[in-house]
């Protein structure tokens, strides 16, 4: 579908104005978590007469787009998508449906980084992500390769995703959190707010990681850290009993944890005595393969 911005923003669809003032809240976002159905397939999107929508952007049915906002004309928005005021969508940027952009925020510009050649190359961000107040989310390097961001993420104000990073779903960033670039962040991870995270750091699944801290290493799957410098501070109990992990699953997980940081082993061994003890539990083996493939080294 394509939008020419400045014939979209004189049509009588885009004057109705984007979207009507919540008459609760009194903004146009949606709480984290709502659900919000697609829009019907025949839904216009509806554009404000004062936003710039480049012809060849695709826009889904139902997609809003705030004042003095940019969609640039390779950008891909889900059905159901809202861009907030001066929001900037640029370069091969897709955003699957449901996703909320929020003022000020730029999805899709060119990577902070001197070995980038000006090839096209792309942003993906999956359905249900919330993109706050001047998150900055830039393209990967390399031509052809893609900046990733799961579905149902949370990106707080002032979060900065740099290039060829990858997060999966349900993953948390608060404020100002500051990924460098090809870090890996995997599902349901938490990372405390003004936390920097050194390049080519993988953070695991269901890992919580404090306010603050700076994190030059890997944090396994499941592992609380924080502090500077960093420190494992325990297993990320809470956050899995909350996810459902069944307790028998934890029980297992805080004995693999004390064999591999209170034992006094070296990483090997400790990772072979963990597989020889400990029950065969699919979360056990995530634990270990994690550590084994760290090439940075894990946090201690």
């Amino acid at each position: 579908m394509e939008i020419s911005s400045r014939k979209q923003s004189s049509s009588p669809a885009s004057l109705t104005g984007i979207p009507e003032v919540d008459r609760l809240t009194g903004t146009w976002a949606r709480p984290i978590g709502a659900v919000v159905p697609l829009p019907e397939r025949d839904a216009k999107p509806r554009i404000h007469p004062t936003a710039i929508v480049e012809r060849g952007a695709e826009l889904g049915p139902g997609v809003e787009i705030g004042p003095y906002s940019y969609v640039g004309p390779h950008v891909v928005l889900g059905g159901g998508c809202t861009v907030g005021l001066h929001a900037i969508l640029e370069g091969w940027t897709t955003l699957g449906p449901r996703c909320q952009v929020h003022h000020g925020a730029v999805i899709g510009n060119i990577p902070q980084d001197l070995k980038f050649r000006g090839v096209p190359s792309k942003v993906v961000v999956g359905a249900d992500t919330t993109i706050r107040e001047y998150v900055t989310i830039h393209a990967a390097t390399e031509e052809g390769e893609a900046t990733i961001v799961g579905e149902k993420v949370l990106l707080m104000a002032y979060t900065h995703i740099a290039h060829n990073c990858r997060l999966g779903s349900s993953v948390i960033l608060a404020n100002a959190v500051n990924l460098a670039g090809h870090v890996r962040v995997d599902d349901f991870a938490i990372v405390g707010g003004l936390t920097p995270v050194h390049q080519f750091v993988a953070i695991g699944a269901h890992s919580f990681i404090g306010g603050g801290s700076r994190v030059p290493q890997d944090i396994p799957p499941f592992v609380k850290a924080a502090g500077n410098p960093l420190r494992a501070c325990g297993l990320n109990s809470v956050g899995m009993e909350r996810r459902g992990i069944p307790a028998e699953v934890r029980l297992e997980l805080k004995r693999a944890y004390r064999i591999l940081y209170r034992s006094q082993l070296n990483v090997s061994r400790a990772l072979d005595r963990i597989l020889s003890e400990l029950k065969p539990y699919p979360e056990i083996h995530e634990f270990v393969e994690f550590v084994r493939a760290s090439e940075r080294g894990i946090v201690r």
